[in-house]
């Protein structure tokens, strides 16, 4: 083993064959963190270095590498994922595998690209799709497959994001400028977004207007809702929801503290499965672009299960179009 390898350790599983003094074909961990900085010249290329290190097939660490599980911090540079096998490894680089063999093997859902502006595009996000990767790959989020879609031509930036269960749209910038901008714009709530939502049991009331204003981790938090209509056989309600501001699962936290959560939600609420998973939408969004100072607004509204007597769906405002 070449002595410019410094192992800064295995999290997860343990160790390493390696490290542990096994053979080196030993099945390695499914699931493993391994560490390590180059203190010395190393002959060996990215690829090859961490298969000697991890005990891994270089087939496995080529496709750790292009599914985003795989970084390095230069020297004098910021700490980033990093795909091509054959990358030369100096003195002083740190590099990161986060191994799990089961995340790897999973399939990302379809996306949709709804409008693109050069600047930025709109997406409509599946339930159960990440916006951004984790350490353990990118391979199966948003940002990667709009990567994909352009075939790498185009930097991505996320200026905002949506919870995993929940799907809808979601606005990626594609340019600093464009992202500094439209992020400037979340910042001071320039940018107005809009959700649908099935409740659980029947929302009271008489206006079908509501508001819930409950500060959530120690800040104010408000939301703003409309009842479009109960279906009193499935006892869920459906609604229309805005954000006077976004703490994290603010939906889903203020709907769950007033005894109405969100059907299908796996972490708030009690006594509300879904078996299609979490019925929220991200179902509106407007603001005016800061490059081209143009008014851009899409509407992608859900097909509810709630619900309605005819005379009550007729009196619903729908709009379905991207503009």
């Amino acid at each position: 083993m070449t002595s410019g390898r410094k192992s800064l350790g295995v999290i997860g599983a343990s160790a390493t064959p390696c490290d542990r003094g096994r053979s080196p074909r030993a099945a390695p961990p499914s699931r493993f963190v391994l560490r390590y900085s180059i203190t010395a010249e190393v002959r060996e290329n990215l690829c090859s270095d961490l298969a000697l290190r991890s005990g891994l097939a270089k087939s496995r660490i080529k496709e750790a590498l292009s599914k985003g599980a795989v970084w390095i911090k230069r020297q004098r540079g910021r700490r980033r994922r990093v795909r091509r096998a054959t990358t030369r490894l100096n003195i002083g680089d740190g590099i990161e595998l986060y191994y799990d063999a089961a995340i790897l093997k999973r399939t990302p859902p379809e996306t949709e690209c709804i409008d693109d502006q050069c600047g930025f595009s709109i997406w409509y996000k599946p339930a159960g799709m990440l916006t951004q990767g984790t350490h353990f790959g990118d391979h199966c989020s948003l940002m990667r497959a709009a990567q994909r879609a352009f075939n790498a031509r185009r930097s991505v930036f996320p200026v905002h994001r949506l919870d995993r269960e929940a799907q809808g749209l979601v606005l990626i910038a594609h340019d600093r400028p464009t992202a500094a901008g439209l992020s400037a714009l979340f910042r001071r709530r320039l940018v107005e977004k809009g959700y649908h939502a099935e409740l659980k049991g029947r929302l009271e009331d008489p206006s079908g207007f509501g508001t819930i204003a409950l500060p959530l981790d120690g800040k104010p938090a408000v939301t703003r809702f409309r009842v479009l209509h109960h279906d009193a056989e499935l006892d869920r309600t459906a609604v229309e929801i805005r954000l006077e501001t976004g703490r994290r699962h603010q939906i889903r936290r203020h709907c769950n503290a007033i005894g109405h959560p969100v059907l299908g939600d796996p972490r708030y609420g009690r006594d509300n499965p879904e078996p299609s998973g979490l019925k929220l939408w991200a179902s509106f969004l407007a603001f005016t672009c800061p490059q081209c100072r143009q008014p851009h607004v899409y509407h992608r509204a859900p097909v509810l299960a709630v619900r309605a007597d005819a005379a009550h769906i007729r009196n619903q405002h729908h709009g379905d179009n991207a503009s």
